[in-house]
């Protein structure tokens, strides 16, 4: 606008519900600013001048939204936290039940492990009594029971007994047990 020497303005405003046609005088480019202050000055001076009160009043009204927003997102920041504080005391009483859990377990299985252990060492107890029950009987006796016995009953006692004894028992067994007790000590089982 610094080239333009002269402006000729033409505004347009709502006058007590009429329309006036306002020219301005022509004004040279270092008197620009005093014209863009007068015509300022009549726009204030209209009915439109009201322009400035309702600029403030959505001013406000834009401010109150802001307002509102900020205080929903405060409340919204102020929930999430107040949930993860929940969700924290809940990881926390989580990982101390599963810490119990855990330790439960443990102790369980050691049990187990104990308990397992001690039916290994009675079973291993009654063998060994039916192993000396055997080595003190006749071998007729003594063969025709381990001849009555389930086949794996039969081959685990002539296995825990030592040779001299199967060799007096072997005339008085099923001679396919034997073969199979030969066999299974013969293949390393």
């Amino acid at each position: 606008m610094n080239r333009i020497k002269t402006i000729s303005l033409a505004l347009i405003c709502a006058v007590g519900g009429g329309l006036t046609l306002f020219k301005l005088p022509q004004v040279s480019a270092s008197s620009e600013v005093q014209g863009t202050a007068s015509t300022n000055a009549v726009a204030d001076n209209s009915p439109a001048g009201q322009q400035p009160v309702n600029a403030s009043r959505a001013a406000r009204e834009e401010k109150a939204l802001q307002d509102a927003r900020r205080q929903q997102l405060a409340d919204r920041e102020a929930a999430l936290a107040a949930k993860e504080l929940e969700l924290k005391k809940l990881s926390a009483k989580l990982e101390a039940q599963i810490k119990a859990l855990e330790e439960n377990k443990k102790r369980l299985d050691e049990s187990l492990k104990v308990q397992s252990d001690d039916q290994k060492k009675k079973h291993e107890e009654k063998i060994q009594k039916m192993v000396k029950l055997f080595k003190a009987m006749r071998g007729e006796q003594a063969g025709k029971m381990i001849d009555n016995l389930h086949e794996d009953l039969a081959m685990t006692l002539l296995s825990r007994l030592d040779t001299k004894t199967v060799a007096k028992l072997a005339p008085f067994i099923a001679q396919p047990r034997v073969v199979k007790w030969i066999t299974e000590n013969l293949q390393g089982k």
